[in-house]
């Protein structure tokens, strides 16, 4: 039984953390790791940080110029002959067993089950309750498929077309190609190895940017049906609440353009209310320090548009995703 591993990375620093893990791990190691750099027109050569020459001269560079993760997963596989190819994202740090388990994990698998998933583990502070941020990464740990640590047949990638690049975000990528493994009539199993997933820095209106997935969502839609997210255990969220909170405000300025105060007044103050509402929904689980709150007031406010702006920008390139290539 081979492996390679394949690695995404857009230059960040955790990238030599990785690295350092696998070269601390234990067990057999990989015939090739692939380091996909995704950066975009990168004049540095990638800093690899301090590892021993066993495992630089088993690392591959491959440049893919801000392609997406999608694609620079698919170079990596692409450039494999081994038998499995294990994906980790670039901020994750391995277990000191890990190569022995994923080895472990692999080798008895029926043919019928076309990949491994890992476990991550979120390590959050013990001295405060977690941000907003640190709970959106936090649900990684529960999160089926992800690439975090997910390893795949080599030929089962080949035989589904690997990962769909129209997906440009890290997001619903992982979901995608598993959907389609299981379609194909194969199965994905739970493996034993582990793998941390720290939380990294992020400014306040990191949660307003992660509103482009619903565009993503558009697209599972349309290529899975409405019910992909029951198979893939993923919930709603907030969408259809998002999408009334602006419609409340969207009614209120045609109000006021009508000189209809009144009804211009009932309907703010009814998007006042569920602004509050989500914005307390986000402060109350917190550390409620000032910063947060101000973050949460301020985020809270925007999400709802950038939400629905999302949406729409979806279903508007839809057509244009949709359409064969020539």
């Amino acid at each position: 039984m081979t492996f390679d591993i394949v690695i995404p990375t857009i230059g960040r620093s955790s990238l030599c953390t990785l690295l350092a893990s696998l070269d601390r791990s234990s067990g057999p190691m990989p015939e090739r790791i692939f380091v996909v750099d995704d950066r975009r027109n990168a004049s540095e050569a990638l800093d690899l940080g301090a590892i021993s020459a066993q495992l630089r001269e088993r690392i591959v560079l491959i440049r893919t110029n801000a392609l997406g993760p999608g694609s620079a997963r698919n170079a990596g596989w692409r450039s494999s002959r081994s038998e499995w190819v294990a994906f980790l994202d670039d901020d994750v740090v391995v277990d000191e067993s890990w190569r022995a388990d994923l080895v472990h994990d692999l080798a008895a698998l029926d043919v019928q089950i076309a990949g491994s998933q890992g476990s991550v583990r979120v390590p959050l502070r013990e001295d405060r309750a977690p941000t907003d941020w640190e709970r959106n990464v936090a649900r990684l740990q529960d999160a089926p498929w992800i690439t975090a640590d997910m390893a795949y047949r080599r030929t089962v990638l080949d035989a589904v077309g690997g990962f769909d690049e129209r997906f440009r975000r890290a997001y619903r990528e992982d979901a995608d190609l598993a959907l389609r493994v299981l379609e194909a009539g194969y199965r994905v199993a739970r493996g034993s190895r582990r793998v941390a997933h720290p939380v990294r820095e992020a400014d306040p209106w990191i949660s307003v940017r992660l509103q482009a997935g619903n565009a993503d969502d558009v697209l599972m839609n349309a290529l899975h049906g409405k019910g992909w997210r029951s198979r893939a255990s993923s919930t709603r969220g907030r969408f259809p609440r998002h999408a009334a909170t602006v419609a409340l405000a969207a009614a209120g300025m045609i109000a006021l353009g009508a000189r209809a105060r009144g009804t211009a007044l009932l309907l703010f103050t009814a998007w006042g209310a569920m602004t509050t509402k989500f914005a307390w929904e986000r402060i109350a689980p917190g550390p409620r320090t000032a910063r947060e709150v101000r973050a949460m007031l301020l985020t809270s406010v925007a999400i709802p548009f950038a939400a629905v702006f999302h949406r729409a920008r979806g279903t508007a390139l839809l057509p244009r995703l949709l359409r064969p290539s020539p």
